[in-house]
């Protein structure tokens, strides 16, 4: 039987943490990451990258456990927290997509200050944490696993949590490990290649947003017609 139980847990495991991370994409995050701190220093970035990982963390459990509950509390539909988190990836995306090159460079030329730290400092929640990292598609995956894993009966409601746990924490230390180590990344693929592999990850941030807002304006579309046919 505790067998049984342990293949099971690891089994939910497994689905939950292969398909948040196949969502979130660190590697890709770590590119964007990197883009916008830039001119930190090792120890800051790190530092960030932490803070990111606890906030995903901290999404990803209430997700898991109180999503469904928090929004309907704030009487907020699932396709409007898609087109809202869809528009400002779209935003962040453009902008990435569209700065000068060469005054990042300036920016990063100049003195790394504790000053600089500011700014970045309060955008580890939005928009690095949300939705850059853990966006609307995770976050709806996230409700969506746990509502079927309450609704399966795994087990009971502590195997459901310790499930929850384990997923929340291995998505969260990936996104931790992809982005303090973004830098090494970026070395490996010099100095043209990340400016491609940025461009590149900028227009498919954009693309994502652009998607995630279409997605929700289509169910928002197609649940108005089901109500009224």
């Amino acid at each position: 039987m505790d067998g049984f139980r342990t293949a099971s847990l690891l089994s939910a495991w497994l689905f939950g943490y292969s398909a948040l991370i196949s969502i979130i994409n660190p590697p890709a995050g770590a590119l964007v990451f990197h883009s916008m701190t830039q001119w930190l220093t090792a120890q800051e970035r790190s530092r960030l990258a932490r803070m990111i990982a606890l906030n995903s963390f901290a999404v990803l459990i209430v997700s898991l456990f109180f999503g469904s509950r928090v929004l309907g509390f704030f009487g907020i539909s699932l396709e409007a927290l898609r087109i809202a988190g869809g528009l400002s990836v779209a935003v962040s995306g453009w902008r990435m997509l569209s700065e000068d090159p060469d005054a990042t460079q300036r920016q990063g030329e100049r003195a790394p200050a504790a000053l600089d730290t500011a700014p970045v400092e309060r955008m580890t929640f939005f928009p690095l944490t949300l939705p850059l990292t853990t966006g609307p598609g995770s976050i709806a995956a996230s409700i969506a696993l746990g509502a079927e894993r309450r609704a399966a009966g795994l087990g009971n409601l502590v195997v459901s949590g310790i499930v929850s746990l384990l997923v929340a924490a291995s998505v969260a230390a990936t996104v931790w490990f992809a982005y303090a180590h973004a830098a090494a990344l970026v070395r490996r693929l010099g100095p043209q290649g990340t400016l491609v592999a940025s461009k590149l990850a900028a227009f498919l941030l954009l693309c994502i947003g652009a998607q995630i807002m279409l997605t929700g304006a289509t169910d928002a579309l197609r649940a108005v017609l089901a109500a009224h046919p």
